[in-house]
């Protein structure tokens, strides 16, 4: 253990982790607690050290120690001393006073592959350097790579590689997910089941668990009686990660009986019979999470479950679950919408049949609410237009070819709607399109990027739009984007940017370099510019780092550029290529 004392007599520690059953947490200006501390212990900790470090400042024959350490015939500042030194072991361990409890049991093993010791280096870096980075000032960043923003990808390909983390960066590695919950999933799954271990025994570290499996530790999902108690006495992310094994050996049990085509309409059902098992005593909290859990391999197997679950006491596992039947165009659900939608949309009668008529119900019936349609409508909106696009999006796509003539999605979409009702039925389509993953229908609400977004067949909304990208394979998604660069500068595409595959595919990342580059030349404003540099960063193919080498030198600046623009370029050039640099390294260092 290596520890470092400031100025103010506090101190901080890094801690080990080992399988024996004791371990140190690692502390900065703060005490991690264990073991079976009151909190009279700590406040008396508390109390105590403060004292001390008061006597110390002041001096003893100004502020006399605390009464408590004093004895007769010794003086006043060796006993100060003796107390700080006492005072001093018990923050570097971690430890705050406590009566002597059981050890806890031995951290469990990790068999998985152990980390190259250049990658353990950098990671010790990355991890320093959470505190350290500036980040969010707002100013000039200057030239060096901002670490802290590569600890998500560090982290993300440390575990497609199948590394363990080294014990002596747990503690580092829970503080920084328990600071930033976009690093939870990746941090969490790289520390494993020691770090799940490890988070019992410090409060700080509670989330690990329950907001994600924390790589614990499953039984063998053929022992029945294993998979029993767990499911029944295990924590909340225990069985999570249980129910999600569960799935996984199913669909691959399925595979091999029925082949392929056949496994997903034979997978999961030993996880719904475990779910169903306890479902009426679980809380509303947890049932919903159980139920957002079944997204991952969701199929026809799960129709029976989620059907009653739309007469859950919950209003929010309701909505989820008609959510999910939703995504299931073969089911009951898909059919009983697909109904209740073609009664309302249709082609128009009366005139050539060229447009779509639009009739919004006129009520939200009992049967309606009760497969998740939300009577009230949410303030400003109109009650029918409400339940229209509620009953839209929840039809399946696939019924609209029927019910509009035998049209492409294409062609339904190009066709002009009366009485006002375009916008609302195209708007509920996107939605249909990104919760049923439809990427044909995602395409043509798109519309061909290099048309204006306010023209868009589906929606003018960049976020709405980024939905419907996410929904395409990832070379058509870079390859569509790249085009609306091409076509409309990077001022609206961040958004759109964030949905992209990373690394970026070389026609993205080109028009992304290309666009900032003619940014530059014009004298446009830099900072307007800081976020698409932030994502480049972190998005452009590392092998890009040459070709961006050019780039790096300080531009001559027009007349009319912003004042001392060509020196931010430069130095936001030279963090891109440093930062393209240091995230090769990363993946070198990481290889086995």
């Amino acid at each position: 253990m290596t520890s470092t004392t400031n100025p103010t007599g506090t101190s901080s520690a890094t801690g080990t982790v080992g399988t024996t059953g004791t371990h140190t947490a690692g502390t900065t200006g703060t005490n991690h607690a264990t073991g079976s501390n009151s909190a009279t212990g700590r406040n008396s900790a508390s109390t105590s050290w403060e004292g001390l470090v008061t006597s110390a400042l002041l001096g003893t024959d100004r502020r006399k120690p605390p009464a408590e350490i004093m004895s007769p015939g010794k003086e006043a500042s060796a006993a100060l001393l003796d107390a700080a030194a006492l005072h001093t072991v018990r923050r570097r361990a971690g430890l705050l006073p406590a009566r002597a409890a059981a050890r806890p049991d031995p951290a469990p093993g990790d068999d998985r592959r152990p980390l190259p010791e250049p990658a353990v280096r950098r990671l010790a870096q990355l991890l320093a350097d959470r505190s350290a980075s500036g980040g969010g000032g707002g100013g000039r960043r200057g030239a060096a790579p901002d670490l802290t923003e590569l600890l998500p990808q560090w982290l993300a390909a440390a575990n497609e590689r199948g590394y363990r983390a080294p014990a002596s960066v747990l503690p580092a590695l829970l503080d920084a997910a328990r600071a930033r919950t976009d690093l939870r999933p990746q941090a969490l799954t790289f520390a494993g089941p020691r770090g799940l271990w490890l988070a019992r025994l410090n409060p700080e570290w509670k989330f690990a668990l329950r907001g994600a499996s924390g790589g614990s530790v499953l039984p063998d999902t053929q022992d029945t009686e294993a998979v029993r108690l767990l499911w029944e006495e295990g924590l909340f992310a225990e069985r999570i990660a249980l129910l999600s094994a569960l799935r996984v050996q199913d669909t691959q049990a399925g595979a091999e009986a029925h082949g392929q085509a056949l496994a997903q309409a034979g997978a999961s059902q030993h996880a719904l019979t475990l779910l169903d098992s306890t479902w009426s005593t679980e809380r509303a909290e947890d049932r919903l999470m159980f139920l957002d859990s079944l997204r991952t391999g969701l199929s026809g197997t799960d129709e029976p479950f989620l059907e009653r679950a739309l007469s859950d006491r919950s209003r929010n596992v309701r909505s989820t679950a008609a959510e999910l039947l939703s995504a299931l165009p073969l089911s009951a659900f898909a059919e009983r919408m697909a109904a209740r939608a073609g009664t309302c949309v249709s082609m128009d009668r009366t005139g050539a049949g060229q447009v779509i008529a639009v009739e919004a119900p006129h009520e939200c019936d009992a049967d309606m609410q009760r497969d998740g349609v939300i009577p009230a409508a949410p303030s400003g909106r109109g009650e029918r237009s409400w339940w229209l696009g509620q009953l839209v999006e929840a039809a399946p796509l696939s019924a609209w070819r029927a019910g509009l003539g035998g049209r492409t999605p294409e062609e339904i979409v190009a066709l002009p709607v009366l009485d006002g009702w375009g916008d609302e039925l195209h708007a509920a389509w996107c939605r249909a399109a990104v919760r049923q993953r439809d990427a044909r229908w995602s395409a043509a609400l798109l519309g061909p990027p290099t048309a204006s977004p306010a023209a868009a067949p589906g929606t003018p909304s960049l976020a709405e739009r980024a939905k419907l990208l996410d929904t395409l394979p990832s070379a058509e998604r870079a390859s569509w984007v790249a085009a609306f660069i091409a076509a409309h500068g990077l001022s609206e595409a961040f958004q759109l940017l964030g949905v992209c595959a990373v690394p970026w595919a070389e026609p993205l990342g080109r028009a992304v370099v290309d666009a900032l580059d003619i940014a530059r030349d014009a004298g446009s404003y830099p900072w307007s510019f800081s976020g698409v540099m932030g994502l480049a960063e972190r998005c452009l193919d590392p092998a890009e780092a040459s070709r961006l080498e050019l780039l790096t030198a300080t531009p001559d600046e027009p007349e009319d550029a912003s004042p001392g623009a060509g020196g931010y370029w430069s130095e936001a050039f030279q963090r891109l290529v440093s930062t393209l640099r240091l995230r090769e390294s990363m993946l070198t260092e990481l290889a086995p």
